[in-house]
């Protein structure tokens, strides 16, 4: 099953995808975008027909505390936008500190962060993915 992974944003979407076993999370790309949020759910869309997505899972921006903040609400709306236009399931992982751990790796691999943000996006989305395949 292949299962794809996003990281949500006002400006960029990092996407990563699953092997076909869903064992490994690898980064696809950073979708740049600005005002039409339905820009990225077609975008989002062709990638599930291209890669034969059969499962999403989507970054949930939680306050520190676990609560839902205002991200998160744009978040959700996003999700119901993408709910529109693909009938695929659609999973929310805890996002919490992904920025932070995706910059760490970046950095461990002499990456600088700093001028790339897609990169982070991208490899923000492979944490959330493979934190999640590592669940199950």
């Amino acid at each position: 099953m292949v299962i794809l992974g996003i990281d949500y944003g006002d400006r960029r979407v990092g996407l990563a995808k699953s092997d076909l076993m869903g064992m490994l999370a690898s980064g696809l790309n950073t979708f740049v975008w600005k005002n039409d949020m339905q820009i990225p759910v077609y975008h989002i869309a062709d990638l599930t027909k291209q890669y034969k997505i059969e499962r999403i899972v989507i970054g949930m921006p939680l306050n520190m505390d676990g609560s839902r903040g205002h991200r998160a609400e744009v978040t959700m709306k996003f999700a119901d936008a993408l709910k529109q236009v693909v009938d695929i399931e659609i999973v929310f992982w805890d996002e919490r500190l992904t920025s932070v751990s995706a910059k760490r790796t970046l950095r461990e691999q002499g990456r600088k962060t700093g001028k790339d943000k897609g990169a982070v996006d991208r490899a923000a989305a492979c944490h959330i993915l493979q934190s999640y395949l590592d669940s199950l």
